[in-house]
């Protein structure tokens, strides 16, 4: 059983930046065991869009042309948390942000790394609003 708890969430104006985590438990899997993760945004009414990938082993990254140059995705094993720096943040960049782990390997294979069904496990989320 994979947690993937969210955090950083938040209100900014158009331009400012905010970093997410999101914090990586498991009960039964080494951490090792995840391939990839990723972080998902979903607009109200809008369908769950993949916004950045990272390959666990190898650390490649892969984005979303949408946030291409504005936000970072990284890692830290040590502390078993996954992060989401978002700079020039946009109105249209509000949604709720979820990370998501993948423990099959399928999300590091092209063009998967920001598919939904690439994934299997997921968290609550966190809400980023961004205003004009």
């Amino acid at each position: 059983r994979v947690q993937l708890v969210e955090s950083g969430g938040g209100s900014v104006q158009a331009g400012g930046s905010l970093r997410l985590s999101c914090a990586a438990s498991l009960s039964t899997y080494s951490i090792y065991s995840i391939s990839a993760m990723a972080w998902f945004r979903q607009a109200p009414g809008g369908e769950r869009e993949g916004v950045a990938h990272i390959s666990t082993g190898d650390g490649s990254t892969y984005y979303a042309d949408s946030v291409k140059g504005r936000f970072t995705i990284s890692q830290d094993n040590s502390k078993n948390t996954l992060y989401l720096q978002m700079n020039s943040l946009q109105p249209e960049d509000t949604a709720m942000y979820y990370c998501a782990a993948d423990l099959t390997d399928i999300a590091t294979i092209h063009p998967r790394q920001l598919m939904e069904s690439s994934y299997n496990y997921w968290g609550q989320g966190t809400q980023v609003t961004v205003s004009s």
